[in-house]
């Protein structure tokens, strides 16, 4: 739970601790990125004295790491199991996250954040939202929600994801559960994805143990350990949502979004509030991270995938490294577009073999111009279904953003001389000076 990765984070000397007053109105925001979204809690949040807020939590792929009790290295293969193979959570009758609760509704009386001069409004950043489909059951994703009143938000919805999917078929509101302030393993899960009939809590409790309970008011379970959950209903009212920062680090376009209502809040006595900075680390690593498995099992279906990075250079979203062990002299191109297959917004990819360290850019760059030549390696597809997150893309009201797309095979020829880095003698310096 989130109590006990605080905890852990303290023990090793990697949580700060913020004790003077800091307000939730652009200053809180403008402290987490001075701090380059290291850990932090703020002990003393000006106007909620019942609150703490913390941040920073996945800002970095080693926190997440170390919080799931694995290397760096090993995260894309846990997450792959943990996908492929979830198990279902036990349902507890009672839990910390029902400790307080409050049916008379008044969301200002919690500690939500004004980032940035501009924004729409206060936004929840690391809200996730749980809801139940009547064919596919139940699903856990994230969406920013923007208070627009008392007990209402405007909800992001994106389409043809599961939530705007189950919302635009039922009659009437869809149930929503809010859960604020979670354990890594929820914070992860819901950042996934799988295809629909796969519970995202089931991934979550493979992750680390996950209990759940009902909710209050509505057919729904939730982490029975998370600090904050808002019980409410999508409504088929619509309103403006925005403006607000995304992925890219630019302003996202308003626009019309369900109103979410909020009939119940509960809460421990003591809530931590959660909160995540927009369009950095944090929010491209937990929108990044999660598209590497679903990229290294379409790569597998093709050749020998070793390891998948969805690089912070390209917006966490946009670009991808993909390693090979090259078996055929193909196999290149065929990772090329599988890579497409398993991430439909990427917009450029670069195929690797396993002597090269893909989170290091300039091996990545050193590939390309040895082992590269455009006319050859250079695979280009052209008006293709895009990301709506990309500014150059051609963005037409109503349809998908469409873009070109391109793969770059990276890999060692047998057609060329291959140039194999020269590695220099190990040595022990502290003998030396």
């Amino acid at each position: 739970m989130l109590r006990d990765l605080l905890e852990q984070l303290g023990k090793n000397n990697q949580l700060l601790h913020v004790k003077r007053e800091v307000d939730t109105n652009l200053e809180m925001a403008a402290v987490i990125n001075a701090l380059d979204e290291r850990p932090v809690v703020f002990e003393n949040v000006k106007g909620y004295e019942n609150f703490k807020v913390v941040a920073g939590l996945c800002s970095r792929r080693e926190l997440v790491a170390n919080a799931l009790g694995c290397k760096k290295e090993e995260l894309l293969k846990k997450l792959a199991d943990a996908i492929n193979n979830p198990v279902k959570p036990e349902i507890v009758s009672k839990a910390p996250c029902q400790e307080v609760v409050i049916k008379d509704v008044d969301l200002d009386a919690l500690p939500i954040l004004y980032h940035l001069q501009g924004d729409g409004g206060r936004y929840t950043t690391a809200s996730i939202g749980i809801i139940k489909d009547p064919e596919t059951g139940r699903n856990m994703s994230y969406h920013r929600l923007m208070q627009i009143g008392k007990n209402r938000f405007a909800a992001r919805l994106v389409k043809k994801r599961q939530v705007a999917t189950t919302y635009e078929k039922v009659d009437g509101d869809l149930e929503i559960a809010i859960c604020i302030g979670n354990s890594m393993a929820t914070l992860v899960a819901a950042s996934l994805g799988p295809k629909p009939g796969v519970d995202e809590l089931g991934i979550a409790n493979v992750l680390e143990e996950t209990p759940v309970v009902k909710c209050i008011t509505k057919d729904l379970e939730v982490p029975a350990n998370c600090e904050i959950v808002l019980e409410g209903r999508l409504l088929k009212e619509q309103t403006d949502e925005g403006p607000f920062v995304d992925l890219t680090e630019t302003r996202d376009q308003v626009r019309q979004q369900p109103v979410l209502e909020i009939d119940c809040i509960t809460m421990r006595r003591d809530p931590i509030y959660q909160a995540l900075l927009p369009g950095k680390r944090e929010h491209k690593l937990l929108m990044g991270m999660p598209k590497e498995p679903t990229i290294y099992n379409e790569v597998n279906k093709v050749t020998k995938c070793t390891n998948v990075y969805i690089t912070p250079g390209g917006a966490s979203w946009l670009h991808a490294v993909v390693q090979i062990e090259k078996q055929a002299e193909d196999d290149g191109k065929k990772a090329i577009e599988a890579a497409f297959k398993g991430h439909g917004s990427l917009k450029h990819v670069v195929i690797v073999d396993n002597d090269i360290d893909i989170y290091d850019p300039n091996k990545v760059e050193w590939a390309i111009a040895t082992r590269v030549q455009a006319d050859r390696d250079l695979v280009v597809f052209r008006d293709q279904p895009a990301s709506s997150l990309d500014p150059s893309a051609k963005h037409i009201p109503g349809q998908k953003s469409r873009s070109a797309k391109a793969g770059v095979d990276a890999t060692k020829k047998s057609t060329s001389k291959s140039f194999e880095p020269v590695e220099y003698m190990t040595v022990d310096i502290n003998e030396y000076i």
